[in-house]
């Protein structure tokens, strides 16, 4: 039992027992820290910071800071190569200061309310199109094709649209599709203002366009055993 210990064990073990207990007073835990502003940087780079903002001259705080931006650097050499490096650093330097350290930034001091300012929330396409096979940015094709003067470049324009609306068509139904049915969609789609149902020129083939989109998509699988095949006789051979 403990009242049995020798008299120096115990002496011992109260030494033991109030340094563990001095360790565990000294111990800092993250609710009671100071909040870290940009926490990739770590608590010893905020701490340095707290400590150049203690400085009492400009130029004894000029040069804290300087040695911190090297550190923060070093802390991020993938982003050596990107422009505007070190501009991005000593923002970060006044970000983390909270913008509450007079130094001289080669720079300039940047604005908190202009950091700190939100962007505006993206404005989605709100509409509801008829054929949505097509996509928004047909609309958007069908659009600026209707703003432009009637001439050659715009009957090569219409026509593009009209083919690249039926590759969109057979993406969605694997079946060939007439080039009156497009030219129907394409004349609804403008109102009226783009018209290809009298043409003399037809749209490209469907075959033609789907074995485009084969070519950009990857090979088909005749050519990977055409390639099975070759590569096979290769090792019969060696």
């Amino acid at each position: 039992m403990y009242f049995a210990a020798k008299p120096k064990d115990y002496r011992f073990y109260k030494r033991y027992t109030t340094h563990f207990t001095i360790l565990i007073d000294d111990l800092e835990y993250n609710t009671e820290r100071e909040h870290l502003i940009i926490p990739e940087y770590g608590r010893h780079l905020q701490k340095m910071i707290n400590y150049a903002k203690s400085r009492e001259t400009k130029e004894e705080r000029n040069k804290v800071a300087k040695a911190i931006i090297s550190v923060m650097g070093n802390l991020q050499p993938h982003l050596r190569d990107v422009p505007d490096f070190q501009h991005k650093l000593w923002d970060q330097l006044f970000i983390m200061s909270n913008f509450d350290i007079d130094v001289d930034s080669p720079y300039g001091e940047p604005s908190k309310e202009e950091i700190q300012a939100r962007p505006e929330p993206l404005k989605y396409p709100q509409n509801h199109p008829k054929y949505r096979f097509y996509g928004n940015n047909i609309k958007t094709m069908i659009d600026v094709a209707v703003g432009w003067e009637e001439g050659e470049l715009k009957e090569a324009l219409k026509f593009t649209i009209a083919n690249h609306m039926k590759k969109c068509f057979l993406n969605w139904n694997k079946d060939t599709v007439e080039d009156a049915v497009i030219f129907d969609h394409l004349y609804e789609l403008s109102d009226g203002k783009l018209d290809l149902k009298n043409s003399e020129e037809g749209l490209s083939d469907s075959s033609s366009l789907m074995r485009a989109k084969s070519k950009y998509g990857g090979k088909s699988n005749s050519n990977k055993k055409s390639n099975k095949k070759k590569y096979s006789n290769n090792r019969k051979r060696y």
